[in-house]
């Protein structure tokens, strides 16, 4: 056996292996091992059981167009917008395509960058000329195909030669094909030939690198009887990949997914975050003279689509549970056709209590914008307790670490109390209910206390249940952690 075979497989490249089996231990009796790192209630790791409380999808709110499409290269068909946050400043990429016919000569990949996310410049680069001029923010050109769906990242893994810091994925049916570059704006081909070439291509096909499976991850187009789906590979080099693997989404109605949009959360990395572009083919909302009046060509009218919530936590499984849509169309006819509404690749912090996602609005169309909306950190969803009270069990966990941490958000009359149990539920001394100093207010991060009492590292290693005690609440996450120098003087 080849070395680069020895590693693939050591990737977890067999088919359905996870490389994570520590993530899914609750399935059985063995306790979760969650370290140090934040959990959060997007899908049902922690939760043993709930007794009036339930799970509940949060909606991100509208905060502003991000950038619209208007210069003569962008137009109303860009698309496969990608977001990094890299130290200082945010990157932005997307393809430009202001008109469908003759696309391989007219696409190209434009760049725009923020320092805040929040408010984007276009830098006028001079790398090629496009439309008959370098006073522009284009990264990639004349490189056909390989504009339509450039999806670049910044590469985590340690050790990466600073020449291939940035790397990206982009083609449609000869293959994708590996790219690097040593600023994120001078792109070269790692490889001539495609490094993946089983799978459709014909979307926006996103990779990471997966410190949690200690490998890279590209999830990617397929069909599969006529469906488009998302699948998955892997790889230890970014060259060589494992032949992919269609991801599970569980029980439900099949559902078109067109971009997957799937990354890591930059609160919990082991987190994988999906917002996935849910295709409705055929379902057609306006009428010709509503598409018309919008300037929306013929071959754009007829489907719609919005953005779902799907996690995962590797392996080949997307969590489903929200059935119902992550972002809406909203109003506006604009919205109501096809291939609108799309999220871009990237959820970003843009403020201390804040972090941002994007989306297309008015595909296809002269006033084609990027819109930016916001949630909470940790806010996709939540463990909600109604006024008559809730609780939530989790289940049998290890932690490291010297105080408990909680994101939360209760009602002026409502409150949290946390209890840590011994894993038959029997509460530990000292970490009782009774013990429990209620938590009250709306906050990212706030240290549980008993009888004013923080410190839990005394338990710290033991396998233990936590008790969620909520009347008016949400939690978001929690995690436990050494205690902050300032507050363990």
């Amino acid at each position: 056996m080849h070395g680069a075979e020895i590693s693939l497989l050591a990737c977890g490249l067999v088919l359905g292996a996870s490389a994570m089996p520590a993530l899914h231990a609750a399935e059985s009796d063995e306790p979760v091992d969650i370290g140090s790192r934040r959990e959060f209630f997007v899908d049902d790791l922690m939760i043993a059981s709930m007794q009036g409380a339930r799970q509940v999808l949060h909606e991100p709110q509208p905060a502003g167009v991000a950038l619209q499409f208007d210069r003569p290269w962008e137009g109303r068909y860009c698309g496969y917008v990608t977001v990094l946050h890299d130290g200082d400043r945010f990157r932005m990429y997307y393809r430009g395509l202001p008109t469908v016919d003759d696309v391989r000569s007219h696409q190209v990949v434009c760049y725009a960058e923020s320092p805040d996310g929040i408010h984007w410049e276009r830098p006028s680069l001079g790398f090629h000329e496009v439309h008959g001029t370098r006073d522009n923010n284009v990264v990639l050109a004349g490189e056909g195909d390989y504009c339509h769906n450039f999806s670049p990242f910044l590469d985590e893994r340690p050790g990466v030669p600073a020449a291939e810091r940035y790397k990206a994925l982009s083609g449609l049916a000869g293959g994708l094909v590996a790219f690097v570059s040593a600023d994120g704006l001078r792109w070269r081909r790692l490889h001539e030939a495609p490094v993946l070439t089983q799978g459709a291509f014909d979307s926006q096909n996103v990779a990471f690198w997966s410190a949690a499976e200690d490998c890279y991850v590209c999830y990617l187009r397929t069909y599969r009887d006529r469906i488009r789906g998302v699948s998955r590979a892997t790889s230890p080099d970014f060259l060589h990949w494992s032949a992919p693997v269609e991801m599970q989404t569980g029980p439900g109605p099949v559902e078109q997914l067109y971009t997957n949009q799937t990354h890591p959360y930059f609160r919990g990395p082991h987190l994988y975050i999906s917002l996935a572009a849910r295709f409705m083919e055929g379902r057609r909302v306006l009428t010709d003279d509503q598409a018309r009046a919008l300037g929306v060509e013929e071959g754009y009218r007829g489907d719609c689509s919005d953005v779902v919530l799907l996690t995962s936590r590797g392996g080949t499984r997307f969590d489903r549970r929200f059935r119902e849509a992550f972002i809406r169309p909203g109003l506006g006819a604009g919205n109501w056709v096809s291939r609108a509404n799309y999220a871009a690749l990237g959820v970003v912090p843009t403020g201390p209590a804040e972090m941002s996602l994007f989306v297309q609005r008015d595909y296809g169309q002269p006033t084609h914008r990027l819109e930016r909306l916001t949630l909470r950190l940790d806010g996709f969803a939540s463990v909600r307790a109604p006024w008559d009270g809730g609780e939530l069990i989790t289940r049998s966990l290890r932690f490291e670490g010297s105080e408990l941490v909680l994101n939360y958000s209760t009602s002026a009359a409502g409150g949290i109390h946390v209890e840590i149990q011994e894993p038959s539920g029997k509460p530990i001394p000292g970490f009782a209910l009774a013990d429990a100093v209620e938590l009250v207010g709306d906050e990212i991060t706030r240290a549980v206390a008993w009888r004013n009492e923080k410190n839990v590292s005394e338990l710290a290693g033991r396998a233990v249940r936590l008790r969620f005690v909520m009347t008016d609440a949400d939690l978001y996450s929690f995690q436990f952690r050494p205690t902050p120098a300032a507050e363990s003087k």
